[in-house]
């Protein structure tokens, strides 16, 4: 079945500033599920910054062992939970983390990808990867929220992989956040051109 019109330009519009396509998988998956347009375009916003993290994590820091693939699959579906708990996508809730998680397994998710449907929430859980801590912040900083109990997780494992003092480390991701949030506001209103319900 072809995607709504609104599930369409959500996944295909071009967009100020430009976003990344979501990966083809990614986008197969939310028109097979009708997912809200809203959500799509949300998932295209984080997707888009998480790509530009692994980026500057890969140029920055080449030492840090993290699975930069992983990071963006997990931020191009980390909501995808808010398809089944729709109410989710315009007020507070978590019950669409672990229900994404399972959506994710049913599908033929890998756990290991799946994961991050319901860690993208949990950054200070025990056990919780680079690669996890990368999509909580992509999930922050796409609409210039700035959350430093969580960048301070990052800044610890950059600066562990970089042999640096965390001072050095939080200075660089500092500078690399405020420009990503720099383009908050393009993304902001992208997201919300977009309905709710398909």
């Amino acid at each position: 079945m072809p995607p709504t019109p609104p599930l369409h330009r959500a996944l295909t519009d071009p967009s100020t500033p430009p976003l990344r396509p979501l990966p083809a998988p990614v986008v197969a998956l939310l028109v097979d599920l009708a997912a809200p347009p809203r959500l799509a375009a949300h998932l295209r916003a984080v997707h888009d910054v998480a790509c530009e993290l692994t980026a500057w994590v890969r140029l920055r820091y080449p030492q840090a062992a993290f699975d930069g693939a992983a990071v963006e699959f997990g931020a191009a579906v980390h909501d995808v939970g808010k398809v089944v708990h729709p109410a989710e996508l315009s007020g507070p809730g978590s019950e669409h983390e672990p229900a994404g998680r399972e959506l994710l397994l049913a599908r033929g998710v890998e756990p290991a990808l799946a994961r991050f449907a319901g860690t993208h929430a949990s950054w200070a859980a025990d056990g919780i990867g680079l690669e996890d801590l990368l999509v909580s912040l992509a999930d922050k900083v796409w609409k210039g929220q700035r959350v430093a109990d969580l960048e301070r997780l990052v800044v610890d494992r950059l600066a562990a992989a970089g042999g640096q003092e965390p001072w050095e480390a939080f200075l660089a991701l500092d500078d690399a956040l405020d420009r990503i949030a720099a383009d908050a506001d393009g993304r902001l209103a992208f997201q919300g051109s977009f309905p709710i319900t398909g």
